[in-house]
């Protein structure tokens, strides 16, 4: 089994050689602190939103970022857009459902992106157990759950999804 730290570090050169653009639908709160981490990492950040767009920008990005945190349905449209034409060209989704469970508009475009299918969902507890439960309530864009409550859940999320998701 490879060391973790070694293959973090291969993962990283491997970033820096390629320089990926990463197309981000994020929201307003980490826009910034996004695209510095992945300048940091080597990667290209692009945040582009404008369903106009959207579709043309994933044809040559290394992966697709949402995160629904300053949600609108006009960015729900763009998202479902970009996750489309993704999907079409095998490029990488990762969802960040935040605020899943809150309110009906963030668990809704949560589980539409799903329906379109995604290479990762990273979510807080709460936000994972609202995707498989829609009975599950949080407050705002904070857990009320820990990581053990949500811990099967996520499991059975990963499975009926075919994907990952990292609590």
């Amino acid at each position: 089994m490879q060391n973790l730290g070694q293959l973090a570090g291969e993962s990283l050169a491997a970033i820096r050689q390629k320089q990926p653009l990463i197309h981000n639908i994020t929201n307003f709160v980490v826009m910034n602190n996004t695209a510095n981490a992945l300048l940091a990492c080597g990667a290209s950040p692009v945040m582009a939103h404008a369903a106009e767009e959207v579709e043309q920008m994933v044809s040559f990005a290394g992966a697709l970022v949402l995160n629904i945190g300053t949600l609108t349905p006009v960015w729900v449209d763009s998202m479902l857009l970009a996750a489309s034409k993704a999907k079409e060209l095998g490029v990488p989704i990762v969802l960040d459902p935040v605020g899943s469970g809150a309110t009906d508009l963030r668990t809704q475009a949560s589980l539409r992106i799903l329906a379109v299918g995604v290479s990762l969902v990273r979510g807080n507890a709460s936000e994972v157990l609202s995707l498989g439960d829609a009975a599950s309530q949080t407050k705002g864009v904070d857990s009320t759950h820990s990581v053990d409550e949500a811990a099967q859940a996520g499991l059975e999320l990963a499975r009926s999804l075919g994907t990952p998701v990292a609590i």
